[in-house]
């Protein structure tokens, strides 16, 4: 049976000429006014809003938590099963005969810089080091935090993060788009990926909503991204320089205020919209190159000089302990438990008490002492069999409240980003086969970073464990582990050479995140150009910037909290669209992929 040909008119409507020549103008005026209304509400009423965008966050986290765990596990089996499928592993995202527009190791490098960089530098010692303290196994009371026995979680976890699931959000939206692009000769934009589904109807309002879509949720990952490298960046200075006027020297451990992490923004922001303006073939391209050469370097002094054997008998260990709990780490997800629920749970003694015992019991960063001691009146006269049965019952809770907080946090993180990266892998893969693509942008950079997690990382949780640290590098603020492992790993001239090195490879990562982000979010709304107005390049740098920096005042308006909480917010609440529009990424691609399959055998 004759099967009719796919969809490829895709026509989408630009400006002939005017300040928005060549874009479409209801995507470039919707994305904009809608940062520009966030900016404002941000910057009028920073309490109101970030409490609201925390009630927001945390009520569609009880709702759509375990979909978020669920669809980025389908996300992942799904790839593996295209690249397994002969049919579908074979078929070239290229014309008959075309040969990769690069060399492998050029591919593998510029789509391993794009898809990490700030995440790598921050998290290289925070995540193994944060989940030694917290993961799953610790709050279920299996292991005791930040101890010995509890390395096996800690890396789990840390491998499931920044592993094959992560990288396999980014391939999704990338595969997608680069499917269409060279094998019907269609635009590089979002709305693309859902025209075996959706035909015509995204040449109108659909479609205008989808790159929309992609468009917010690039402003927000790109920004999550941002906010974090900048905090790292001024808490580098402060290693370097000493100066306090950056710092918020109030608590237990010193971390960068508002207005050191405004400044710094302005200051990266600044280079961002210059590099931008300067195009992909010099600011961008020069950058890459620099950060590649410092981050072996950087690499290369903790091989040198950390504790590197402990670190490859921890990458084995942990990838082996890691697939053999990829499928419960795919789809083990966790609803919220009530007071109900919870009350249910408790031992006949404790039910008349479950409004007491609930917070505590249920609170993910708590441990069982802890909660014993925050106990008051009859619920601390309670046996220590009962207080001990009532913090088991919010296990449940626990766990919910844990995975959200860290993983579902990772993935909406990555989705945000997955615009932006998938695009961009999009971009530098024709010529590449399906099963090319996925093996590639999945697997081998999953694995570097395994190996980045377990040198840096491990390094910092060894110090700890022989007592060299002496629990310095666990109460350092999450951005300032890495400079604090490196004071004690090393000292002297070359501690200070080192940190300066440090400094400037997260400036420069992110100044290429950023403008590759602002290059991005022009071809979306330019229709899948390239090459885009450089005055539309500046506008996007600054909206970007405002959006950042309004953001990190209003989520530290209340009494010292996280700055990056209004953020994560708006960036977990952006992303959930997005994360539907890539499930419908999905769906299409199997149609396409079968009805492609028919038309060859026919």
């Amino acid at each position: 049976m004759a099967i009719k040909e796919p969809f490829t008119e895709l026509v989408i409507q630009k400006q002939p000429s005017g300040f928005y020549e060549g874009y479409s103008l209801p995507i470039a005026l919707i994305s904009k006014l809608s940062m520009v209304l966030l900016v404002i509400w941000a910057l009028v009423f920073p309490g109101n809003a970030n409490s609201v965008l925390g009630s927001v966050n945390g009520l569609l986290l009880k709702s759509f938590n375990s979909f978020y765990i669920v669809i980025v596990g389908f996300f992942a089996f799904f790839l593996l099963i295209l690249a397994v499928l002969p049919q579908t592993g074979k078929r070239l995202m290229g014309t008959e005969g075309e040969k990769p527009e690069f060399s492998n190791f050029s591919w593998f490098s510029m789509m391993f810089g794009a898809g990490l960089g700030v995440g790598l530098m921050v998290f290289a010692t925070a995540e193994p080091l944060g989940l030694w303290g917290s993961n799953p196994l610790t709050v279920s009371g299996q292991v005791a935090p930040n101890a010995p026995d509890g390395l096996t979680g800690a890396y789990r976890y840390t491998y499931l993060h920044y592993g094959f699931h992560a990288w396999a959000i980014y391939v999704v939206t990338g595969l997608s788009l680069a499917y269409y692009a060279y094998t019907r000769d269609m635009p590089l934009t979002i709305r693309t990926a859902l025209t075996p589904l959706f035909g015509k109807a995204l040449n109108g309002v659909l479609g205008h909503i989808v790159d929309v879509l992609g468009v917010v949720a690039t402003i927000l990952g790109v920004s999550v991204t941002i906010g974090f490298g900048v905090s790292q960046f001024i808490d580098g200075v402060y290693a370097v320089t000493g100066m306090d006027w950056m710092m918020d020297l109030a608590g237990d451990a010193p971390k960068p205020g508002t207005v050191g992490l405004v400044s710094g923004l302005v200051m990266i922001m600044g280079l961002s919209i210059i590099s931008a303006v300067s195009g992909v073939g010099r600011g961008v391209k020069y950058l890459s190159n620099l950060n590649l050469v410092l981050s072996l370097i950087l690499l290369l002094t903790f091989v040198v000089f950390g504790s590197f054997v402990f670190a490859m008998s921890t990458y084995v260990s942990a990838l082996a302990d890691y697939l053999l709990n990829f499928i419960s780490l795919s789809f083990g997800a966790y609803g919220p438990q009530s007071q109900a629920e919870f009350a249910a749970a408790l031992p006949a003694a404790a039910q008349s008490l479950a409004g007491d015992l609930y917070g505590g019991a249920t609170n993910a960063w708590g441990s069982l002492d802890g909660f014993q001691k925050g106990l008051t009146g009859a619920a601390a006269e309670l046996p220590a069999e009962a207080q001990t049965a009532a913090y088991a019952a919010g296990e449940q809770g626990r766990q919910f409240g844990w995975q959200a907080g860290w993983t579902t946090f990772y993935w909406a993180w990555w989705i945000a980003f997955s615009p932006f990266v998938g695009l961009f892998l999009a971009r530098i893969s024709r010529g590449r086969t399906v099963r090319e693509f996925i093996v590639g942008c999945v697997f081998l950079p999953a694995l570097v970073c395994f190996a980045w997690m377990t040198i840096l990382g491990g390094t910092a949780i060894d110090l700890e464990l022989t007592g060299s640290a002496n629990g310095v590098i666990v109460g350092a603020s999450n951005t300032a582990k890495l400079f604090v492992t490196l004071g004690q790993m090393i000292s002297g001239p070359f501690l200070a050479a080192i940190t300066i090195m440090c400094v400037v490879l997260i400036m420069t990562f992110l100044v290429t995140s950023a403008d590759s982000g602002i290059l991005v979010m022009n071809t979306i709304m330019s229709g899948g150009e390239q090459e885009t107005g450089i005055k539309h390049r500046i506008v996007w740098g600054v909206i970007l910037t405002l959006v950042i920096g309004t953001l990190l005042v209003a989520g530290n308006t209340q009494g010292g909290a996280d700055p990056m909480e209004a953020l994560k917010s708006a960036m977990i609440i952006g992303a959930l669209p997005f994360t539907m529009v890539m499930g419908l990424m999905c769906i299409a691609l199997i149609k396409a992929l079968y009805r492609d399959g028919v038309r060859d055998r026919a």
